[in-house]
């Protein structure tokens, strides 16, 4: 394909390219250090080879600021089409995001928007008494043209534990029961509660279309959203040299619901694990599910486009 914006693979895109380092605005990451304790490289990798065959980034956070410099909606998507990533999907995860997400999708044409209350946040609204509230806000955004998915939402066990858990697991089913009435797409965030999302999925009766966002599970799981008709969106984790049990499920997953996503600027794929990520690092994933499928990248590349579009519409 074309490279019209002069994005060289092997070279970081100018736009994420600082002459000297400086604060990002905005909403930022939480740590600058790895769990390791190493602080992490700031500096974003460099670009790599185009897509044959462009494909969108069906998750990703543009008002989450990582690096030494701070990009645009704008030069952020300008630099992902130059290398097959045609567009992308702005997710909110609290009202401040969600409210962005507005802004983002109305200011860009490449960008579609999902809205939500990440699983995280449910129990501190909930304390707060302002639950129903951001629910309403968050239902009042969804109505936006351009919001095709309610996300994300869903049950984290991992920060979230004790009393906090059933307000988690209530604002999940709220959120459940706004898609079908929307009749939009349901984006998941599912870590370490899998038994449970989808015991809450079936209890609720799923919507039409559910993503299992950043896809964590093993093939068991991934065989449940095959008979279910669940999608699977995988993120650079697949790329990580212990991510064994993913490319296992990536393997068996069915091709007619298996999306690519960034989750930027998190979840970086290998071998630039830890630096900033952004919709321009597609390429990295796509090539490493194609090896693990043995598939042909730009065949690949088809699929997945097709079962974006599906999923979320056109832009």
């Amino acid at each position: 394909m074309p490279n019209n914006l002069a994005v060289q693979p092997g070279e970081t895109p100018a736009s994420y390219v600082a002459e000297a380092p400086r604060p990002a605005e905005g909403r930022a990451r939480s740590a600058d250090e790895e769990n390791s304790g190493r602080r992490r490289q700031l500096q974003y990798p460099p670009a790599p080879e185009p897509l044959p065959v462009p494909v969108m980034d069906n998750h990703t956070h543009l008002d989450f600021r990582d690096g030494d410099v701070q990009v645009s909606v704008t030069e952020a998507l300008d630099a992902a089409e130059a290398l097959g990533v045609r567009g992308a999907v702005q997710v909110g995860c609290d009202l401040e995001s969600s409210r962005f997400t507005i802004e983002a999708v109305e200011a860009d044409a490449r960008l579609l928007g999902a809205v939500a209350l990440h699983p995280n946040d449910a129990p501190a609204l909930g304390e707060a008494g302002t639950l129903e509230d951001a629910l309403a806000e968050i239902e009042a955004l969804a109505a936006h043209p351009r919001v095709r998915a309610i996300g994300e939402t869903g049950l984290d066990y991992f920060r979230t534990e004790g009393p906090g858990l059933k307000t988690q697991e209530y604002s999940f089913r709220r959120h459940i029961d706004m898609a079908k009435r929307l009749g939009l797409a349901l984006q998941i965030h599912d870590r370490d509660a899998h038994e449970d999302v989808v015991r809450v999925l079936r209890e609720e009766g799923a919507p039409e279309k559910v993503v299992f966002h950043c896809f964590s599970g093993d093939a068991e799981l991934a065989l449940i959203c095959n008979e279910n008709g669940w999608s699977m969106s995988f993120a650079g984790t697949v790329t990580f040299k212990n991510a064994g049990d993913l490319r296992e499920a990536l393997a068996i997953a069915d091709p007619d619901l298996v999306l690519v996503e960034t989750d930027a600027p998190f979840l970086t794929p290998h071998p630039y694990r830890g630096r900033p990520n952004a919709s321009y690092m597609i390429p990295y994933t796509m090539r490493a599910m194609a090896e693990v499928l043995d598939k042909d990248l730009a065949q690949l590349c088809t699929e997945v486009s097709r079962n974006t579009e599906k999923i979320y519409g056109t832009l």
